[in-house]
């Protein structure tokens, strides 16, 4: 069983910023998709960003793009999402998920298909 735990969540005003970060195990960067979702009250889940395991340039969900960015980081060991330019609907739980298997239901975004994720860090934008 995989445990992922997300950190850097917390309470930022409209136009801030906020840096999540996630360490994954080494063997799940080399050979697993990794990525991002949300989800807040009353809503469904939302894929945000992923990088499949052949790298390359990252899915990053309409709604988000050009404000989050996605980085991997081989070395650390982690994967990190940077967010910008919050706005008060970016108000969610955010996780950070592989495709590792597990018996929790997927959560699908693009070409990543997300079966594992951590507890999740909630991410309030309020002035």
């Amino acid at each position: 069983q995989l445990h992922l735990v997300e950190s850097g969540g917390g309470l930022v005003q409209p136009g801030g910023s906020l840096r999540l970060s996630c360490p994954v195990p080494g063997f799940t960067l080399d050979y697993h998709a990794i990525g991002w979702f949300r989800q807040a009250p009353g809503k469904e889940r939302e894929g945000l960003a992923c990088i499949t395991t052949g790298g390359g340039t990252p899915e990053v969900a309409n709604s988000v793009r050009g404000r989050f960015t996605i980085v991997r980081d081989m070395s650390q060991k982690t994967v990190e999402l940077q967010m910008n330019n919050l706005k008060p609907e970016d108000t969610a739980v955010y996780y950070c998920a592989t495709d590792y298997y597990s018996l929790l239901t997927p959560v699908i975004f693009g070409n990543c298909i997300f079966k594992t994720w951590g507890q999740g860090t909630q991410v309030t934008v309020s002035s």
